[in-house]
Parts: C-alpha cells; structure tokens; sequence
C-alpha cells in the first residue's frame, strides 16, 4: 500500500508527514524519538496497514525542516503535544491511537494525559510515564541510565556528534532514519527536546497527569538507555486496561529490530478498545 507525502500546516510550522493505510480506516498516530525521524516506523506502517489501520507519522517539530523554531524553550513537551493535536485537526481526525518510541513516547504520555479526549489508546516504547521515570530515577539504576542527556543539554553537544562525520550518530541508530540529523541545523533542533525539558524546573516540564485510555507498555529487555522499573511500574498511572511487554532479547530500537512485535502490540491494543 502506497504512502502519501504530505506537508500540513500548524500554526506558522510546517510539518512533513506520511499517511496510509484504507481509507476511514482507525489511525494511529505514530511519533518518532530521538535521534530518527519518522522513517524509524517503515518496517511498521506496513504491517499496521495489513491489519486494517491507518497510519499518520509525521516528522516532528525540529525534524520537519519547516517546524524549527530558534527558541529553545518552543520545544518544551506542551507545544509538541499541541504539534500533534494541529496535525490531527489539519486531518479532520478528532481522535486517534498514539504510538510513541524513546522522546516521541513521552510526547505521547502528554498527548493522553493532557488531551484524553483525543486518544481513544495508546502504545508507549521503551519510556515510561513520567511519574514512573521520576520514582525509578530514586529507586533503581534508571539515574546512572539517564546521564547520557547531561551531555546532550551541553552547549557543545552537537561538535561531539558530528565529529568524524558523525560517526556517533550513525553508529548509534541501526538504520538510516538518522540521517537528516547529521545536518548541524537540524541536531539542534532535536537536542533542543532535551535543552527544554531537561534543564530549569524539569519537574513542571514533564508533569503529566495519570492515563484514562487504555495503554500498552512495550519495553525491550535490553535496552541501555532505559530499565524495567520504569517501564513496568507506568501500570500505577494507568487508570484503564494496562498491559506491560517485555521483548525478550531487544535493545532500545524497537521500531527498527522488533518491527514486527510493535506492529503486533498496536493490532491488538487496537483492538481492544
């Protein structure tokens, strides 16, 4: 089934999105982490479209060359839910499944936590809730997995990237959605996630409210970057149908080595609402 190119426009940004899957079909809003664009779901769509679904994968504020604002803060987590509710009212689509991978999932927690009336069900990847993240950071080894953002909040954090053609980027990301970023301009708009929500009071910038939809947690055994405990304990501030997966054998790049789990996992959450 083809993909659609489309640029939409939200407020004075532009956003570069790709849509498929049959027509009136139920959608699925999926969002992309750092450091991939929306081309992290290609082994996804597919699937999704098979099992009778939509899908709406836009390149997100700071990806989309037309969505880059200078300010650091326009990039704290408010306005990218809100990205995503003017991509959803550009559609016509008063309300949608949400999926979202590594910075893309918390996007997706603030989606279903401030807009409820918006997701009908959501399937969050490898980052947790941000109440579960807060509690493991205290209680787990979660603080010393999280340390790597204190480099990304460094005003030289895009020189060490892009050093050696960017060989810790490419290095990093299995798959070729990393690409745009070794382009300075748009590194630091997707460093600016970080530098918005990682730097002042991170705690207002990251309270969300507990999740009325139902939601699936899928999370990765192997991940580096994120544990169990906060994956597993986002159940607490789940106030639906809550169902947490361990992907036995996966590291962090679910949408990418575990395509075919994640395809499978939104099937069936779809289903189940």
């Amino acid at each position: 089934m083809s993909i659609e190119h489309r640029t939409l426009t939200v407020g004075d940004l532009q956003f570069d999105v790709r849509i498929g899957g049959p027509d009136k079909a139920p959608s699925v809003l999926l969002l992309h982490g750092f450091p991939t664009t929306g081309a992290c779901f290609d082994g996804v769509v597919g699937r999704l479209h098979d099992s009778g679904l939509r899908t709406i994968v836009p390149d997100q504020r700071g990806y989309s060359p037309g969505a880059r604002p200078d300010d650091v803060a326009a990039y704290e987590l408010r306005h990218l839910a809100s990205d995503a509710i003017g991509i959803l009212d550009a559609l016509g689509i008063g309300y949608t499944m949400v999926v979202g991978h590594d910075f893309g999932s918390l996007v997706a927690w603030h989606l279903a936590g401030h807009h409820p009336d918006r997701v009908t069900g959501l399937v969050a990847v490898s980052v947790g809730h941000p109440s579960a993240i807060s509690t493991s950071l205290a209680a787990s080894d979660q603080r010393e997995r999280s340390s790597y953002i204190l480099d990304f909040v460094k005003p030289d954090a895009e020189d060490t990237m892009l050093a050696d053609d960017a060989k810790m980027l490419r290095e990093l990301v299995p798959d070729d959605s990393v690409l745009p970023l070794t382009e300075r301009p748009a590194l630091t708009a997707a460093l600016n996630w970080y530098r918005a929500n990682f730097t002042g009071d991170i705690k207002a910038h990251l309270s969300c409210p507990p999740i009325e939809a139902p939601t699936t947690m899928l999370w990765g055994d192997q991940d580096f970057a994120l544990g169990r405990e906060q994956a597993e304990g986002s159940g607490r501030y789940v106030y639906s149908d809550y169902r947490f997966a361990a992907l036995e054998g996966v590291d962090h790049w679910v949408p990418q080595n575990a395509a075919a789990a994640l395809a499978s996992e939104v099937a069936l959450r779809s289903a189940v609402w």
